[in-house]
């Protein structure tokens, strides 16, 4: 089948991008509640969370729907896991100020001089 120049007809990515023909528009990469995560809350894991939701356009551009969409989970799952552990530090953070607060109070000093 040819054009009406003569030439041939491909399937594929009218720009010439090899062939591939992309499902959609790519997942969501998570960027943004990554890099909140890693700011907010927990450096290590949001670390890694970024690292993830860079990986998603990289494997989308070349034609890895399924990696990027792995990938795209994988960020959001570390994302989630760094908010987790960073309310967690923050609770226990409140308690332990709370309870030497407490212990600091209920202390005589003049038993000690």
């Amino acid at each position: 089948m040819t054009d009406n120049q003569g030439l041939p007809n491909y399937s594929g990515d009218p720009q010439g991008g090899g062939g591939f023909n992309n499902p959609g528009p790519p997942p969501n990469n998570n960027l943004v509640w990554a890099i909140l995560t890693t700011i907010l809350c927990c450096l290590p894991f949001g670390i890694v969370a970024i690292v993830k939701a860079n990986q998603v356009n990289t494997l989308w551009a070349q034609g890895q729907p399924a990696a990027a969409q792995e990938a795209a989970d994988a960020a959001k799952k570390w994302s989630i896991i760094a908010a987790i552990v960073g309310a967690v530090i923050a609770v226990l953070y409140v308690i332990l100020v709370v309870v030497l607060g407490v212990f600091a109070t209920s202390v005589d000093v003049n038993t000690y001089r």
